[in-house]
């Protein structure tokens, strides 16, 4: 878990990228699917629509344990967060969030049953931001190269909550 500032925090580098990588379970097997932000804020819960026919519900359901990654190489913002993913049948969020993006997925509009949202209760996660631009990033990488024992210093990096 992390802080209202830290949850902030994650919520401005996550924001503007939108799509993030959901990755499930499939019997063994992590499989990978982007997945697209629908909400204006972060509380420490990610909301996506999907299908409820959707494989990723059947495989949520098997194993609730899920991870998203979020990444914008042009500032450098990498983010990693885990949690519990649960498939919600509420219409009023499905109302809150409804917009014209969304409904191009769902041309029977936002009342078809197949219609539900998941909900990612986020309890853990990594982020990463590069400090200077990408030639600084060079410059630290030939410098560790160059220096026994030295690694490049490339920017921020936290772990929270687990």
């Amino acid at each position: 878990m992390s802080s209202p500032e830290h949850k902030q925090k994650i919520w401005k580098m996550i924001k503007d990228i939108k799509v993030g990588m959901l990755v499930t379970l499939d019997h063994d097997m992590p499989r990978a699917r982007p997945m697209h932000l629908v909400q204006d804020d972060y509380d420490g819960t990610l909301w996506f629509y999907t299908r409820r026919s959707a494989e990723k519900v059947l495989e949520t359901k098997s194993d609730h344990d899920v991870c998203l990654s979020f990444s914008d190489q042009d500032d450098g913002v990498y983010v990693s967060l885990s949690g519990k993913a649960n498939v919600i049948d509420d219409r009023e969020l499905i109302d809150k969030y409804w917009n014209p993006f969304v409904a191009a997925w769902f041309p029977e509009g936002k009342d078809d049953p197949d219609v539900a949202l998941l909900e990612v209760k986020v309890e853990m996660g990594e982020h990463w931001k590069a400090k200077e631009s990408k030639t600084f990033q060079l410059y630290e990488i030939a410098k560790a190269n160059l220096k026994k024992d030295a690694t490049p210093n490339l920017g921020e990096n936290e772990k929270f909550g687990g």
